[in-house]
Protein backbone atom coordinates (compact mmCIF):
# COMPACT_ATOMS: atom_id res chain seq x y z
CA UNK A 1 0.00 0.00 0.00
CA UNK A 2 1.52 3.34 -1.18
CA UNK A 3 1.44 6.55 0.91
CA UNK A 4 2.26 10.05 1.34
CA UNK A 5 4.72 10.16 4.21
CA UNK A 6 8.11 12.44 5.34
CA UNK A 7 11.57 11.01 3.53
CA UNK A 8 13.67 9.22 6.99
CA UNK A 9 17.27 10.55 7.54
CA UNK A 10 18.88 7.02 7.15
CA UNK A 11 22.37 8.02 5.21
CA UNK A 12 25.69 9.13 7.03
CA UNK A 13 28.85 10.90 5.90
CA UNK A 14 30.52 8.15 4.48
CA UNK A 15 27.49 7.52 2.24
CA UNK A 16 26.89 10.85 1.20
CA UNK A 17 30.34 10.95 0.41
CA UNK A 18 29.98 7.56 -1.83
CA UNK A 19 27.17 9.30 -3.36
CA UNK A 20 29.50 12.33 -4.52
CA UNK A 21 32.60 10.59 -5.75
CA UNK A 22 30.51 7.27 -7.28
CA UNK A 23 28.16 9.58 -9.40
CA UNK A 24 30.63 12.00 -10.64
CA UNK A 25 32.76 9.04 -11.75
CA UNK A 26 31.58 7.46 -14.91
CA UNK A 27 33.58 6.65 -18.32
CA UNK A 28 34.40 10.16 -18.89
CA UNK A 29 38.02 9.80 -16.89
CA UNK A 30 38.60 6.67 -19.44
CA UNK A 31 37.68 8.71 -22.89
CA UNK A 32 37.68 12.22 -22.63
CA UNK A 33 41.49 12.62 -22.38
CA UNK A 34 41.88 11.73 -26.40
CA UNK A 35 40.27 14.53 -27.46
CA UNK A 36 41.74 17.17 -24.74
CA UNK A 37 44.81 16.23 -26.16
CA UNK A 38 43.78 16.73 -30.11
CA UNK A 39 42.53 19.87 -28.24
CA UNK A 40 45.69 21.28 -26.66
CA UNK A 41 48.60 18.70 -27.88
CA UNK A 42 50.37 19.73 -24.91
CA UNK A 43 51.40 17.62 -21.65
CA UNK A 44 51.43 20.48 -19.12
CA UNK A 45 48.10 22.18 -20.46
CA UNK A 46 46.49 19.30 -20.20
CA UNK A 47 47.12 18.46 -16.89
CA UNK A 48 46.36 22.18 -16.16
CA UNK A 49 43.13 21.55 -17.66
CA UNK A 50 42.03 18.97 -15.29
CA UNK A 51 43.40 20.66 -12.32
CA UNK A 52 41.45 23.79 -12.92
CA UNK A 53 38.51 21.30 -13.62
CA UNK A 54 39.00 20.29 -10.18
CA UNK A 55 39.49 23.71 -8.58
CA UNK A 56 36.09 25.06 -10.15
CA UNK A 57 34.54 22.20 -9.21
CA UNK A 58 36.07 22.22 -5.61
CA UNK A 59 35.20 25.82 -5.22
CA UNK A 60 31.60 25.15 -6.73
CA UNK A 61 31.26 22.56 -3.97
CA UNK A 62 32.67 24.18 -1.38
CA UNK A 63 30.14 27.13 -2.33
CA UNK A 64 27.43 24.60 -2.41
CA UNK A 65 27.53 23.72 1.12
CA UNK A 66 26.08 27.09 2.69
CA UNK A 67 23.13 26.46 0.78
CA UNK A 68 22.98 22.75 1.49
CA UNK A 69 23.22 23.97 5.27
CA UNK A 70 20.72 26.84 4.70
CA UNK A 71 18.25 24.45 2.99
CA UNK A 72 18.70 20.53 4.15
CA UNK A 73 15.69 19.83 1.54
CA UNK A 74 14.88 17.52 -0.72
CA UNK A 75 15.69 18.44 -4.48
CA UNK A 76 18.46 20.86 -3.42
CA UNK A 77 20.00 22.54 -5.89
CA UNK A 78 16.28 23.07 -7.02
CA UNK A 79 15.32 24.39 -3.89
CA UNK A 80 18.23 26.73 -3.55
CA UNK A 81 17.34 28.52 -6.99
CA UNK A 82 13.64 28.52 -6.03
CA UNK A 83 14.47 30.79 -2.83
CA UNK A 84 16.67 32.82 -4.15
CA UNK A 85 15.30 33.82 -8.01
CA UNK A 86 11.72 32.35 -7.40
CA UNK A 87 9.58 29.15 -8.90
CA UNK A 88 9.65 30.40 -12.51
CA UNK A 89 13.94 29.37 -12.67
CA UNK A 90 13.59 26.55 -10.31
CA UNK A 91 11.32 24.67 -13.07
CA UNK A 92 13.60 25.61 -15.48
CA UNK A 93 16.29 24.21 -13.73
CA UNK A 94 14.21 21.14 -13.10
CA UNK A 95 12.37 21.13 -16.42
CA UNK A 96 16.42 21.03 -18.20
CA UNK A 97 17.05 18.40 -15.35
CA UNK A 98 14.42 16.08 -16.66
CA UNK A 99 14.55 16.57 -20.02
CA UNK A 100 18.25 16.13 -20.59
CA UNK A 101 20.66 16.65 -18.00
CA UNK A 102 19.66 13.82 -15.31
CA UNK A 103 17.62 11.49 -17.58
CA UNK A 104 20.23 12.13 -20.63
CA UNK A 105 23.28 11.22 -18.10
CA UNK A 106 21.44 8.10 -17.24
CA UNK A 107 21.04 7.35 -20.70
CA UNK A 108 24.45 7.98 -22.08
CA UNK A 109 25.47 5.86 -19.39
CA UNK A 110 23.76 3.15 -19.55
CA UNK A 111 24.32 2.76 -23.23
CA UNK A 112 27.93 2.36 -22.02
CA UNK A 113 27.54 -0.05 -19.83
CA UNK A 114 26.14 -2.19 -22.87
CA UNK A 115 28.97 -0.84 -25.16
CA UNK A 116 31.94 -2.45 -22.49
CA UNK A 117 28.90 -5.63 -21.93
CA UNK A 118 29.67 -6.64 -25.49
CA UNK A 119 33.18 -6.66 -25.38
CA UNK A 120 31.93 -9.88 -23.68
CA UNK A 121 29.31 -10.99 -25.14
CA UNK A 122 29.47 -10.12 -29.12
CA UNK A 123 25.91 -10.88 -30.37
CA UNK A 124 24.66 -7.66 -28.39
CA UNK A 125 26.33 -5.71 -31.51
CA UNK A 126 23.29 -7.39 -33.48
CA UNK A 127 20.64 -5.16 -34.42
CA UNK A 128 17.13 -6.24 -33.65
CA UNK A 129 15.22 -4.13 -36.20
CA UNK A 130 15.67 -1.13 -38.49
CA UNK A 131 13.24 1.55 -39.74
CA UNK A 132 14.64 3.53 -42.42
CA UNK A 133 17.87 4.42 -42.23
CA UNK A 134 17.53 6.79 -39.72
CA UNK A 135 17.27 4.35 -36.91
CA UNK A 136 17.92 0.73 -35.72
CA UNK A 137 17.23 -1.22 -32.22
CA UNK A 138 20.27 -3.11 -31.10
CA UNK A 139 20.29 -5.52 -28.44
CA UNK A 140 22.74 -3.03 -26.86
CA UNK A 141 19.90 -0.75 -26.40
CA UNK A 142 17.77 -3.40 -24.74
CA UNK A 143 20.80 -4.11 -22.39
CA UNK A 144 20.81 -0.22 -21.47
CA UNK A 145 17.02 -0.30 -21.04
CA UNK A 146 17.22 -3.51 -18.72
CA UNK A 147 19.92 -1.90 -16.77
CA UNK A 148 18.41 1.48 -16.00
CA UNK A 149 15.01 -0.13 -15.52
CA UNK A 150 17.12 -3.00 -12.81
CA UNK A 151 18.80 -0.16 -10.85
CA UNK A 152 15.30 1.92 -10.72
CA UNK A 153 13.30 -1.25 -9.28
CA UNK A 154 16.45 -1.99 -6.64
CA UNK A 155 16.07 2.41 -5.84
CA UNK A 156 12.19 1.40 -4.81
CA UNK A 157 13.32 -1.18 -2.40
CA UNK A 158 14.15 1.70 -0.04
CA UNK A 159 17.13 3.97 0.24
CA UNK A 160 19.23 1.26 2.28
CA UNK A 161 18.91 -0.71 -0.44
CA UNK A 162 20.04 1.61 -2.67
CA UNK A 163 23.17 3.08 -0.38
CA UNK A 164 24.57 -0.48 -0.35
CA UNK A 165 24.55 -0.61 -3.89
CA UNK A 166 26.60 2.55 -4.23
CA UNK A 167 28.98 2.38 -1.28
CA UNK A 168 30.11 -1.44 -3.11
CA UNK A 169 30.29 0.22 -6.43
CA UNK A 170 32.04 3.24 -5.13
CA UNK A 171 34.76 1.13 -3.50
CA UNK A 172 34.93 -1.52 -6.51
CA UNK A 173 35.75 1.63 -8.81
CA UNK A 174 38.05 3.63 -6.38
CA UNK A 175 40.57 0.40 -6.05
CA UNK A 176 40.14 -0.26 -9.58
CA UNK A 177 41.46 3.01 -10.49
CA UNK A 178 43.84 3.06 -7.75
CA UNK A 179 45.08 0.27 -9.26
CA UNK A 180 45.47 1.72 -12.76
CA UNK A 181 47.28 4.95 -11.54
CA UNK A 182 49.51 2.64 -9.00
CA UNK A 183 50.54 0.18 -11.42
CA UNK A 184 50.81 2.33 -14.51
CA UNK A 185 53.13 4.24 -12.88
CA UNK A 186 54.90 1.86 -11.58
CA UNK A 187 55.49 0.42 -15.44
CA UNK A 188 55.44 3.78 -16.80
CA UNK A 189 58.31 5.16 -14.54
CA UNK A 190 60.60 2.59 -15.92
CA UNK A 191 60.53 4.46 -19.23
CA UNK A 192 61.05 7.44 -20.97
CA UNK A 193 57.74 8.11 -22.14
CA UNK A 194 56.63 10.96 -19.19
CA UNK A 195 59.94 12.56 -19.93
CA UNK A 196 59.70 12.78 -23.95
CA UNK A 197 55.88 13.90 -23.30
CA UNK A 198 57.03 16.98 -20.79
CA UNK A 199 59.95 17.64 -23.01
CA UNK A 200 58.55 20.34 -25.41
CA UNK A 201 55.51 20.67 -22.33
CA UNK A 202 54.22 24.50 -23.51
CA UNK A 203 53.62 23.39 -27.09
CA UNK A 204 50.00 23.67 -27.70
CA UNK A 205 48.87 22.73 -31.03
CA UNK A 206 45.29 21.66 -32.24
CA UNK A 207 45.31 18.72 -34.41
CA UNK A 208 42.28 17.34 -36.57
CA UNK A 209 41.87 14.14 -38.78
CA UNK A 210 40.31 14.87 -42.05
CA UNK A 211 37.74 12.86 -43.63
CA UNK A 212 40.83 11.54 -46.08
CA UNK A 213 42.73 10.21 -43.19
CA UNK A 214 45.47 12.92 -43.22
CA UNK A 215 46.20 15.04 -40.24
CA UNK A 216 46.12 18.73 -39.53
CA UNK A 217 48.15 20.08 -36.94
CA UNK A 218 47.85 24.01 -36.29
CA UNK A 219 50.06 25.41 -33.32
CA UNK A 220 48.63 27.46 -30.40
CA UNK A 221 49.26 30.46 -28.24
CA UNK A 222 47.78 33.85 -26.85
CA UNK A 223 44.10 34.15 -26.96
CA UNK A 224 43.84 30.94 -30.09
CA UNK A 225 45.63 28.70 -26.94
CA UNK A 226 42.79 29.86 -24.27
CA UNK A 227 40.23 29.77 -26.37
CA UNK A 228 41.26 26.03 -27.24
CA UNK A 229 41.42 25.26 -23.67
CA UNK A 230 37.71 26.99 -23.07
CA UNK A 231 36.28 24.82 -25.76
CA UNK A 232 37.87 21.85 -24.55
CA UNK A 233 37.23 22.55 -20.72
CA UNK A 234 34.23 20.90 -21.40
CA UNK A 235 35.02 17.75 -21.64
CA UNK A 236 36.81 17.40 -18.31
CA UNK A 237 33.89 19.36 -16.54
CA UNK A 238 31.38 16.83 -17.75
CA UNK A 239 33.37 14.32 -16.83
CA UNK A 240 33.67 15.77 -13.20
CA UNK A 241 29.89 16.81 -13.26
CA UNK A 242 27.22 15.08 -10.81
CA UNK A 243 28.74 16.16 -7.51
CA UNK A 244 25.47 18.02 -6.44
CA UNK A 245 23.22 14.69 -6.57
CA UNK A 246 23.90 14.79 -3.17
CA UNK A 247 21.57 17.85 -2.36
CA UNK A 248 19.02 16.39 -4.40
CA UNK A 249 18.74 13.73 -1.27
CA UNK A 250 19.54 16.16 1.41
CA UNK A 251 16.00 15.15 3.53
CA UNK A 252 17.84 11.64 3.89
CA UNK A 253 21.14 12.80 5.38
CA UNK A 254 21.75 12.68 8.78
CA UNK A 255 22.73 15.85 10.45
CA UNK A 256 22.82 17.41 6.50
CA UNK A 257 23.77 20.83 8.03
CA UNK A 258 27.13 19.11 8.60
CA UNK A 259 27.54 16.39 6.93
CA UNK A 260 26.40 17.49 3.30
CA UNK A 261 28.89 20.07 2.86
CA UNK A 262 31.39 17.78 4.25
CA UNK A 263 30.45 15.26 1.81
CA UNK A 264 30.97 17.79 -1.18
CA UNK A 265 34.21 19.08 -0.20
CA UNK A 266 35.63 14.82 0.59
CA UNK A 267 34.02 13.75 -2.54
CA UNK A 268 34.89 16.38 -5.17
CA UNK A 269 38.96 16.44 -3.50
CA UNK A 270 39.00 12.49 -3.78
CA UNK A 271 37.55 12.49 -7.62
CA UNK A 272 40.11 15.77 -8.52
CA UNK A 273 43.05 13.78 -6.80
CA UNK A 274 42.26 10.89 -8.77
CA UNK A 275 41.62 12.13 -12.38
CA UNK A 276 44.96 14.14 -12.53
CA UNK A 277 46.80 11.13 -11.15
CA UNK A 278 44.93 9.00 -13.45
CA UNK A 279 46.47 11.26 -16.22
CA UNK A 280 49.86 11.34 -15.31
CA UNK A 281 49.11 7.67 -15.30
CA UNK A 282 48.46 7.86 -19.12
CA UNK A 283 51.23 10.40 -19.56
CA UNK A 284 53.73 7.74 -18.20
CA UNK A 285 52.01 5.11 -20.35
CA UNK A 286 51.75 6.39 -23.69
CA UNK A 287 53.33 9.41 -25.91
CA UNK A 288 51.07 12.43 -26.03
CA UNK A 289 51.53 12.56 -30.12
CA UNK A 290 50.34 9.52 -32.20
CA UNK A 291 49.50 8.27 -35.66
CA UNK A 292 45.94 7.70 -36.23
CA UNK A 293 44.80 3.94 -37.21
CA UNK A 294 47.90 2.26 -36.76
CA UNK A 295 48.79 -1.37 -35.46
CA UNK A 296 49.67 -0.68 -31.87
CA UNK A 297 48.58 1.39 -28.86
CA UNK A 298 52.14 3.34 -28.84
CA UNK A 299 51.71 4.52 -32.84
CA UNK A 300 48.26 5.84 -31.82
CA UNK A 301 49.30 7.62 -28.69
CA UNK A 302 46.84 9.04 -26.48
CA UNK A 303 45.16 11.58 -29.02
CA UNK A 304 44.59 8.63 -31.64
CA UNK A 305 43.40 5.83 -29.21
CA UNK A 306 41.48 3.35 -30.24
CA UNK A 307 37.38 5.01 -30.42
CA UNK A 308 39.52 7.25 -27.85
CA UNK A 309 40.04 4.63 -25.29
CA UNK A 310 42.99 6.16 -23.49
CA UNK A 311 42.46 4.09 -20.42
CA UNK A 312 42.24 0.84 -22.36
CA UNK A 313 45.29 1.67 -24.05
CA UNK A 314 47.12 2.75 -20.98
CA UNK A 315 45.75 -0.74 -19.17
CA UNK A 316 46.99 -2.57 -22.60
CA UNK A 317 50.53 -1.20 -21.41
CA UNK A 318 50.26 -2.89 -18.10
CA UNK A 319 48.73 -6.08 -18.88
CA UNK A 320 49.13 -7.07 -22.63
CA UNK A 321 45.88 -7.71 -24.83
CA UNK A 322 44.20 -9.22 -21.42
CA UNK A 323 43.81 -5.26 -20.71
CA UNK A 324 40.76 -5.00 -23.19
CA UNK A 325 38.23 -7.33 -21.18
CA UNK A 326 39.75 -5.70 -17.61
CA UNK A 327 39.21 -2.16 -18.72
CA UNK A 328 35.97 -3.52 -20.11
CA UNK A 329 35.19 -4.62 -16.91
CA UNK A 330 36.26 -1.58 -14.83
CA UNK A 331 33.86 0.53 -16.91
CA UNK A 332 31.51 -1.62 -16.57
CA UNK A 333 31.43 -1.58 -12.49
CA UNK A 334 32.17 2.58 -12.51
CA UNK A 335 28.89 3.19 -15.13
CA UNK A 336 26.21 0.34 -13.54
CA UNK A 337 27.39 1.76 -10.35
CA UNK A 338 27.52 5.88 -11.00
CA UNK A 339 24.10 4.86 -12.70
CA UNK A 340 22.60 3.87 -9.42
CA UNK A 341 23.70 6.89 -7.74
CA UNK A 342 22.35 9.20 -10.60
CA UNK A 343 18.55 7.00 -10.61
CA UNK A 344 18.70 7.29 -6.81
CA UNK A 345 19.22 11.02 -6.35
CA UNK A 346 17.21 12.39 -9.21
CA UNK A 347 14.19 11.02 -8.29
CA UNK A 348 14.49 13.14 -4.50
CA UNK A 349 14.27 16.23 -7.25
CA UNK A 350 11.68 15.22 -9.26
CA UNK A 351 9.59 14.35 -5.36
CA UNK A 352 10.27 18.12 -4.51
CA UNK A 353 9.23 19.90 -7.81
CA UNK A 354 5.93 17.64 -7.48
CA UNK A 355 5.57 19.08 -3.88
CA UNK A 356 5.44 22.43 -5.03
CA UNK A 357 2.56 21.65 -7.94
CA UNK A 358 5.50 21.59 -10.60
CA UNK A 359 5.86 17.96 -11.79
CA UNK A 360 3.86 15.20 -11.81
CA UNK A 361 1.37 15.27 -8.97
CA UNK A 362 1.74 11.03 -8.35
CA UNK A 363 5.31 12.25 -7.66
CA UNK A 364 4.94 13.40 -4.28
CA UNK A 365 3.63 9.86 -3.13
CA UNK A 366 6.17 7.96 -1.31
CA UNK A 367 5.86 3.72 -0.96
CA UNK A 368 5.97 1.50 1.72
CA UNK A 369 9.83 1.82 1.36
CA UNK A 370 9.66 5.63 1.95
CA UNK A 371 10.81 6.06 -1.61
CA UNK A 372 9.27 8.62 -4.20
CA UNK A 373 8.90 5.56 -6.33
CA UNK A 374 6.63 6.93 -9.16
CA UNK A 375 9.26 9.78 -9.38
CA UNK A 376 11.93 7.16 -9.66
CA UNK A 377 9.34 5.30 -12.25
CA UNK A 378 8.65 8.27 -14.41
CA UNK A 379 12.61 9.25 -14.78
CA UNK A 380 13.11 5.89 -15.45
CA UNK A 381 10.79 5.78 -18.61
CA UNK A 382 11.97 8.74 -20.30
CA UNK A 383 15.69 7.87 -19.63
CA UNK A 384 14.91 4.79 -21.62
CA UNK A 385 13.16 6.84 -24.43
CA UNK A 386 16.42 8.56 -24.83
CA UNK A 387 18.67 5.25 -24.61
CA UNK A 388 16.52 3.67 -27.50
CA UNK A 389 16.32 7.27 -29.24
CA UNK A 390 20.28 7.39 -29.31
CA UNK A 391 20.07 10.75 -29.32
CA UNK A 392 21.19 11.06 -25.93
CA UNK A 393 24.60 12.32 -26.94
CA UNK A 394 23.55 15.70 -29.08
CA UNK A 395 21.17 16.14 -26.03
CA UNK A 396 24.02 16.45 -23.01
CA UNK A 397 26.08 18.45 -25.53
CA UNK A 398 23.06 20.95 -25.72
CA UNK A 399 22.43 20.71 -22.11
CA UNK A 400 26.12 21.10 -20.79
CA UNK A 401 25.45 24.64 -21.85
CA UNK A 402 22.67 25.26 -19.35
CA UNK A 403 23.98 23.06 -16.79
CA UNK A 404 26.81 25.25 -16.22
CA UNK A 405 24.42 28.30 -16.52
CA UNK A 406 22.47 26.61 -13.28
CA UNK A 407 25.75 26.32 -11.56
CA UNK A 408 26.48 29.78 -11.80
CA UNK A 409 23.31 30.79 -11.01
CA UNK A 410 22.63 28.30 -7.76
CA UNK A 411 26.14 30.05 -6.47
CA UNK A 412 25.37 33.87 -7.22
CA UNK A 413 22.35 33.19 -5.28
CA UNK A 414 24.40 32.77 -2.10
CA UNK A 415 25.23 36.78 -2.43
CA UNK A 416 21.28 37.61 -3.56
CA UNK A 417 20.18 35.32 0.05
CA UNK A 418 23.30 36.68 2.38
CA UNK A 419 21.89 40.40 1.33
CA UNK A 420 18.15 39.31 1.16
CA UNK A 421 18.31 37.39 4.17
CA UNK A 422 21.26 38.44 6.96
CA UNK A 423 19.75 37.00 9.72
CA UNK A 424 19.42 33.26 8.18
CA UNK A 425 21.19 30.61 9.57
CA UNK A 426 24.19 29.27 8.01
CA UNK A 427 25.46 26.21 9.78
CA UNK A 428 28.20 26.52 7.34
CA UNK A 429 29.26 29.60 5.43
CA UNK A 430 30.93 29.31 2.00
CA UNK A 431 34.88 28.89 1.90
CA UNK A 432 36.81 31.94 0.46
CA UNK A 433 33.48 34.15 0.43
CA UNK A 434 33.48 36.31 -1.30
CA UNK A 435 36.15 35.64 -3.35
CA UNK A 436 36.28 32.26 -3.98
CA UNK A 437 32.43 31.73 -5.24
CA UNK A 438 33.24 35.15 -7.14
CA UNK A 439 36.00 33.58 -8.75
CA UNK A 440 33.95 30.36 -9.72
CA UNK A 441 31.65 32.58 -11.29
CA UNK A 442 33.80 34.43 -13.31
CA UNK A 443 35.98 31.60 -15.24
CA UNK A 444 32.59 29.55 -15.51
CA UNK A 445 31.49 33.04 -16.77
CA UNK A 446 34.32 33.61 -19.26
CA UNK A 447 33.94 29.82 -20.39
CA UNK A 448 30.31 30.14 -21.10
CA UNK A 449 31.02 32.91 -23.55
CA UNK A 450 33.72 31.13 -24.81
CA UNK A 451 31.43 27.75 -25.74
CA UNK A 452 29.19 30.58 -27.15
CA UNK A 453 31.49 32.10 -29.63
CA UNK A 454 33.00 28.17 -30.62
CA UNK A 455 30.30 26.34 -30.08
CA UNK A 456 27.18 28.46 -31.11
CA UNK A 457 24.58 26.09 -32.49
CA UNK A 458 25.11 23.66 -29.14
CA UNK A 459 24.60 26.92 -27.00
CA UNK A 460 21.95 27.76 -29.09
CA UNK A 461 19.73 24.65 -28.72
CA UNK A 462 20.66 24.09 -25.07
CA UNK A 463 19.18 27.26 -24.45
CA UNK A 464 16.21 27.02 -26.80
CA UNK A 465 15.55 23.39 -24.45
CA UNK A 466 15.31 25.63 -21.35
CA UNK A 467 13.05 28.55 -23.28
CA UNK A 468 10.42 25.36 -23.55
CA UNK A 469 10.25 25.18 -20.20
CA UNK A 470 8.53 28.92 -19.56
CA UNK A 471 5.13 27.59 -21.73
CA UNK A 472 5.67 24.30 -20.12
CA UNK A 473 5.65 26.18 -16.28
CA UNK A 474 2.40 28.50 -17.05
CA UNK A 475 0.62 25.39 -17.92
CA UNK A 476 1.43 23.21 -14.58
CA UNK A 477 0.49 27.04 -13.40
CA UNK A 478 -3.17 26.64 -14.90
CA UNK A 479 -3.31 23.21 -14.34
CA UNK A 480 -3.07 24.08 -10.49
CA UNK A 481 -5.81 26.60 -10.94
Amino acid sequence: MEQKTELKRSLGLIDATSLVAGSMIGSGIFIVTSAMARDVGSAAWLIIIWLVTGLLTMSAALSYGELAGMMPNAGGQFVYIQRAYGKLVSFLYGWTVFTVIQTGVIAAIAVTFANYTAIFFPVLENEISSFGGSFALTNKQIVAVISIVFLTYINTKGIKTGKTIQLIFTLAKLIALFALIIFGLYVGLKTDVLSNNFENMWDASKTVLNADGSVTITKLAGFALLGAMGATIINSLFSSDAWNNVTFIAAEIKDPKKNIPRSLFLGTLLVTIIYIFANIAYLALLPMQGTPNTATVVENGIMFASQDRVGAAAANMILGNIAVFVMAGLIMISTFGCNSGLILSGGRLFYAMANDNLFFKQATILNKNGVPAKALWLQCIWACVLAVSGKFGDLLTYATFASLLFYILTIYGIFILRKREPNAIRPYKAFGYPFVPMLYIVVTVLICFNLLYFETKNTSIGLFIVALGIPVYYLFLHKKE
